[in-house]
């Protein structure tokens, strides 16, 4: 006896084809869209944008009505478009035109219908897109606004992240001008009187001055490796305990060299070094100590900048951080904890621990990778390679 055991095959429809193709043919669109609308974009994204019309040509034009590519046949007709297409661009109406109502010698001619959809942001025109077919006009037409929509929703994209990159550009120039002053002149003012006593030391923190006014006033990157930092970090601190003396400005450097490549936002533990040795240690008799730790913690990096200063009730200091934008209080710990959460994620913001008369620990979690958070090439920067100081090593 034979037991037989039938079962459907499934087989695939022309629809559900269809369907597939448009979606490869929308996500391979999507990454050249998130540069913005350039002539390089519009070159790589209109051959995707014809293939998923399935219509004779795509021509893409900017915010001028100037055409920035053109995919396929019947370009000899841009010209007798351009009116409309100017038209459409200062509206922001869709447009629409007959092959029959323009000249045309060209027999056979490709081109039956041209549907000209703007292409906006917020409400405002960016350019337009110009779709030439041979079919139904009904569907080339409500196909072309929905394509629209689609490639106006990865422009407002790109401009949403032009203007993060802008606001986290502004947001370290903020960070740079909370260097203090003070700390520059009181650093010259150290150098200058050592000039006369020790020579070859007041040599040493000339160059440490100079590395660290370059390395912090660096006009490239946002980010940076910790190694970079840490190193920075070395050189404030070596002028500091110049200027209080190393009785009392004690200096604690503890890092794990696993969590040395990590890349952190630039000048994100400097501002909190100095705000340990200018508030927590400068004004508390005798002085103290100052601790970096950074320790690697699986998948993260585990940094602290821990201060036995005169601390702070956490309750004013919450007040204060609360108001920062109004009265300048704390606006470098204020700033680099909304950077750490724009960077990594709002579950990657600081955690600041104190009381009055018991110092202040500030903790940042910072993640091995995180996509399209890169350091700046070593080439592509003002300062010199240096080694990572020994005393980074521990304690």
């Amino acid at each position: 006896m034979f037991l037989l055991l039938c079962r459907a095959r499934r087989v695939s429809t022309s629809v559900e084809d269809a369907t597939l193709a448009a979606l490869h043919r929308v996500t391979t669109a999507a990454p050249h869209l998130r540069e913005g609308l350039t002539e390089e974009s519009a070159d790589k994204v209109a051959p995707h944008l014809r293939a998923l019309l399935s219509c004779v040509a795509v021509g893409v034009v900017d915010v001028d009505g100037t055409l920035l590519s053109w995919d396929g046949e019947a370009n000899q007709h841009y010209e007798d478009l351009r009116r409309k297409i100017e038209t459409v661009v200062r509206t922001g109406k869709t447009g629409y035109v007959a092959h029959g109502d323009l000249p045309c010698d060209q027999r056979p001619c490709l081109m039956r219908h041209a549907v000209i959809v703007p292409l906006q942001v917020e409400g405002a025109n960016r350019g337009a897109l110009v779709i030439i077919a041979g079919g139904d006009r009904r569907r080339l037409q409500h196909a072309a606004e929905e394509v629209a929509l689609h490639v106006s929703t990865h422009l407002e994209l790109a401009e949403l992240q032009e203007s993060k990159e802008r606001l986290a550009h502004a947001e370290v120039r903020a960070l740079r001008a909370q260097i203090s002053p003070h700390f520059i002149y009181n650093a010259l003012n150290t150098i200058s009187a050592q000039t006369r006593t020790d020579p070859e030391y007041a040599r040493d923190l000339l160059q440490d001055f100079a590395d660290f006014t370059r390395y912090s006033f660096r006009s490239s990157g946002l980010y940076t490796t910790l190694a970079d930092e840490i190193r920075n970090i070395d050189r404030y601190l070596t002028l500091e305990r110049a200027r209080f003396g190393t009785d009392r400005l004690k200096v604690q450097l503890r890092i794990a060299p696993e969590v040395l490549p990590v890349v952190v936002p630039f000048l994100a533990l400097q501002p909190l070094v100095e705000n340990a040795v200018r508030h927590g240690l400068a004004n508390k008799p005798g002085g103290g100590t100052v601790s970096v730790i950074a320790e690697d913690h699986g998948a993260e990096a585990l940094i602290s900048v821990d201060d036995d200063g005169i601390g702070m009730d956490p309750e004013r200091l919450d007040d204060e951080l609360a108001n920062a934008h109004l009265t300048g209080a704390h606006v470098g710990l204020g700033n680099i904890n909304n950077r750490m959460r724009a960077t990594f994620g709002y579950d990657y913001g600081l955690v600041v621990e104190t009381e009055q008369d018991a110092g202040m620990k500030v903790i940042m979690r910072v993640p091995k990778f995180s996509p399209g958070v890169r350091p700046v090439p070593a080439q592509d920067l003002d300062e010199p390679e240096v080694e990572v100081p020994a005393s980074q090593a521990g304690v």
